[in-house]
């Protein structure tokens, strides 16, 4: 059964339709309360671009983000408080590795040595932690299908599909060509019908 952490990682990646390390790189910034968005940084191809903020998972986000600052507030005090930032944001910004808005939303539990500076940071969580919890989850619903992380994000593109979003909001949410529209929907909609009730009902 998937629960805490992982349970609104799982959360995100269906209801926003974020990739895996779209989700575990997310930036506290990158989370907007007020318009109900999230923005991607740097998705595949590099590309930025915005997705919905679940509105049914907003206050657990918020509540976890609370909890992320409070664990960077105490970092700070222990001497540390710093986290990764690409170099080319890290010259432009040289103080930003310390600022809260920049920490990752989904933190590592322990700080680690960053092998390219040599010092102690927090980086974000292990996507094989969230690999497991997921693969676990299917395997005790009984789901006989292929399914893990991925089809969380394809099922979010299926069921836009079948609620009659228009292709042009699709494509700008899920960052999908439009040739690869209608395979995609094709493709997951044999999958979704056993994994859909049995996930939903079950194990988040």
């Amino acid at each position: 059964m998937i629960s805490g952490t992982h349970a609104l990682m799982s959360k995100l990646l269906y209801g926003a339709g974020l990739r895996l390390m779209e989700c575990i790189r997310l930036r506290i910034q990158d989370v907007d309360f007020g318009q109900n968005k999230i923005f991607v940084r740097g998705g595949k191809g590099g590309k930025d671009r915005t997705v919905i903020l679940p509105k049914n998972i907003r206050e657990d986000i918020q509540t976890h983000i609370e909890h992320v600052i409070n664990l960077h507030h105490r970092d700070l005090e222990e001497g540390f408080g710093k986290v990764y930032l690409p170099e080319a944001l890290a010259r432009k910004y040289p103080n930003a590795e310390s600022e809260t808005r920049w920490q990752y939303v989904f933190p590592a539990k322990k700080r680690s040595v960053d092998p390219r500076s040599g010092r102690k940071m927090r980086h974000h969580v292990l996507e094989s932690g969230l690999q497991k919890a997921v693969k676990c989850a299917v395997d005790r619903a009984g789901i006989l299908k292929r399914a893990g992380c991925h089809t969380l994000r394809h099922s979010f593109a299926t069921h836009m599909l079948e609620n009659g979003v228009n292709s042009e909001s699709y494509k700008r949410c899920w960052d999908m060509p439009m040739s690869k529209l209608r395979f995609t929907h094709m493709s997951c909609n044999a999958k979704l019908t056993i994994f859909k009730v049995r996930w939903t009902g079950c194990m988040i």
